[in-house]
């Protein structure tokens, strides 16, 4: 719009000038009566300073992009040579022979770069210090301003593959031709040298150098925020989102949304780019991550690579955005390429989807089947979270006997080596599964180990005291041991956060149950064996509540009362069981919370479950004491079939 109007004025210029003086207007008329065959616009490429003004749209001014877009490349001998060679060494022949310009030297430092890619780090320095590709990137640098847009922006990658050194010649000269024409380039070319400069900043950093491509990716930044609008390509979105992180919030925001408003035309590659760059920044922006997985699903199996489909799982998981659908098809595609997956691709998806509480029950089981297979290629560390997998989903595998001997054979020699807190991981989720040994809790026994799990942050501390109480039930009601031993953890202290909804509508439930009778009901309880309950009732042998305050209770730090339980009387615990509770899509509960199940049983309660899914169909109140009472009643039921 500037450039026509520039024009336009150019053309009227010689008439405002000329009358601007009466002697001007007097030679302009008689001029014009004279030549009156000649229109007045033609007159005025005569003048010298029309010409000039002329010069602002021609090509050498601000060339116009219309114009430039015109311009048709002519291929050389050379560039077809080049293209067709087969190594690097015959590129330098090429070159030696034929010559060229800086822009086709450029060119031939790119397609050594591709074809030298498989070589090692040393084979590409010898090549680089080889005469004929010295003299190429002399070239290069002495005439980086010949050096064509696209060329440039794909060289500068080439010269780094090729490990020039940084703060060479050809590098300066290169990074500060690019940040001349910074405003020449078009949005690809800024999306794609962006990706360069953040790439090239990270490799000075490691090398403990400094460069120029911190300044041009800050002036890069500047351009792609200004002219987002030009975005138009998905795979440029594609590029730049999985560069998020070098890249102003504000921008990332309108990256979104024209990753959501492109997302039709990504593939698969373009798919996994924004998910992993949605992850690694912690962005669950919901309509593009369900627009996305829509078009993942209509990728075919061509396109998804096993990589791919573990990048996917691993972004879903880091997010917590469930998609079952999106699961079911990473889970089917996985499935016949287990026996070929690495013992990290197994336990990369195993905890990917155990962070998603997501189990597919042939997946897994072929996973421990891999494991079964392949146990001397898996580290330590690596058994650890697959075993924490499966504990948190509460995965039994099919074949457990054979799967658990070769882990136990593992762990016979490595277990007592490791770190305290690793060491409780596994024990833990051996715990989890019932296939804990008695040798594996000797050491959590003793105070000098408890002692070592008092390092780091509160929230962990915490966290692994509280597991470390677990464990110590599972000695004591699984038939390891008979009592606690006198340097087992303090127990949980009172529940401080506020109750849910669920659990706060039981507790009416309960104290309506009750008839509000004093003492005859507990909620909130802190167990010692580091188990929450949320309520407990005595009933007599008529089934009716009575006071709790002189029994005994086992269960309670300070163990209760003096006075035994009655004859025929029962104890029961109510425990309500909330969505997150559960695997996802199923009424299975996850491991930790099938663990807390089994121990409050073999402490003695006559366990009352109220999971969520029953109790929001209960309106009323008194349908919430009767079913309380059926449940109750049913419990007493079980324990009498016994």
């Amino acid at each position: 719009m500037t450039m026509r109007l520039l024009c336009r004025l150019a053309r009227v210029l010689p008439r405002s000038t000329s009358g601007s003086s009466a002697a001007g207007a007097s030679a302009l008329l008689q001029t014009s009566a004279a030549q009156s065959a000649e229109p007045l616009w033609s007159q005025s490429r005569h003048r010298p300073h029309i010409v000039a003004a002329r010069g602002l749209c021609d090509r050498h001014g601000l060339a116009s992009r219309e114009e430039e877009s015109t311009f048709v490349f002519k291929r050389t001998q050379l560039d077809a040579l080049v293209s067709a060679a087969k190594s690097p060494e015959e590129v330098l022949r090429l070159w030696e022979e034929h010559g060229g310009s800086a822009n086709q030297a450029a060119i031939c430092l790119n397609q050594i770069s591709r074809l030298a890619l498989e070589r090692s780090v040393e084979e590409r320095r010898q090549l680089v210090n080889q005469p004929g590709c010295t003299a190429l990137l002399h070239t290069v640098s002495s005439e980086a301003q010949a050096v064509w847009n696209g060329t440039l922006v794909s060289v500068l990658r080439s010269v780094s593959q090729l490990d020039v050194p940084p703060g060479a010649a050809v590098l300066r000269s290169l990074e500060t031709e690019a940040l001349w024409r910074v405003r020449r380039f078009s949005y690809k070319q800024l999306a794609y040298l962006m990706e360069w400069a953040v790439s090239e900043g990270a490799r000075l950093a490691r090398l403990g150098n400094h460069g120029d491509a911190s300044t041009l990716a800050n002036e890069l930044t500047k351009q792609l925020e200004l002219r987002w609008t030009e975005l138009s390509e998905p795979r440029t979105v594609a590029v730049l989102m999985g560069r998020a992180a070098h890249l102003p919030p504000s921008l990332i925001e309108k990256l979104e949304d024209k990753a959501l408003e492109l997302a039709e035309h990504f593939v698969a590659e373009d798919i996994r780019r924004v998910a992993h760059a949605l992850a690694s920044q912690g962005r669950r922006t919901v309509p593009l991550l369900r627009a996305l997985s829509y078009h993942l699903l209509q990728r075919p199996s061509k396109e998804l690579s096993t990589a791919l489909l573990l990048d996917i799982a691993y972004a879903y998981g880091k997010l917590n955005f469930h998609q079952t659908q999106v699961f079911q098809r990473v889970a089917a595609e996985l499935l016949p390429r287990t026996p070929d997956l690495s013992p990290t691709d197994v336990t990369r998806c195993a905890k990917s989807f155990a962070f998603l509480k997501w189990l597919n029950l042939p997946l897994f089981e072929a996973f421990t089947e891999h494991y079964v297979a392949n146990s001397e290629k898996y580290s330590t560390l690596q058994l650890w979270n697959l075993l924490m997998s499966l504990a948190k989903l509460n995965f039994q595998p099919s074949k457990g006997e054979a799967f658990f001997v070769k882990v136990h054979s593992a762990l016979k020699d490595t277990l007592p080596h490791l770190e305290p807190f690793l060491q409780v991981d596994v024990v833990w989720s051996l715990c989890v599964m019932q296939q804990v040994k008695p040798e594996y809790l000797t050491a959590f026994t003793q105070p000098s180990f408890q002692e070592k799990l008092k390092v780091g942050s509160v929230a962990r501390v915490e966290n692994y005291r509280v597991k470390l109480q677990q464990i110590t039930a599972e000695r004591i009601l699984g038939g390891f041991g008979s009592s606690v031993p006198s340097s087992a953890p303090p127990p949980e202290p009172p529940r401080t956060s506020p109750p849910s909804q669920l659990q706060t509508a039981l507790h009416a439930a309960l104290t309506s149950l009750t008839d509000a009778k004093p003492n005859t009901l507990r909620t909130s309880i802190a167990t010692c064996y580091g188990w929450p309950l949320d309520g407990e009732l005595i009933l007599d042998s008529e089934s009716k509540p009575i006071e709790l305050d002189t029994l005994t209770a086992p269960h309670l730090p300070g163990g209760g009362g003096d006075k035994p339980l009655p004859e025929g009387a029962m104890r029961m615990g109510f425990v309500a069981w909330e969505f997150p509770n559960f695997v996802l899509r199923t009424k299975g509960l996850l491991g930790r919370f099938a663990m807390q199940k089994r121990h409050l049983q073999l402490a003695g309660f006559h366990l009352v479950e109220v999971p969520y899914y029953e109790w929001l169909e209960l309106k009323a109140d008194w349908q919430r004491v009767a079913y309380l009472k059926d449940k109750m009643g049913k419990a007493v039921a079980e324990e009498m079939a016994k």
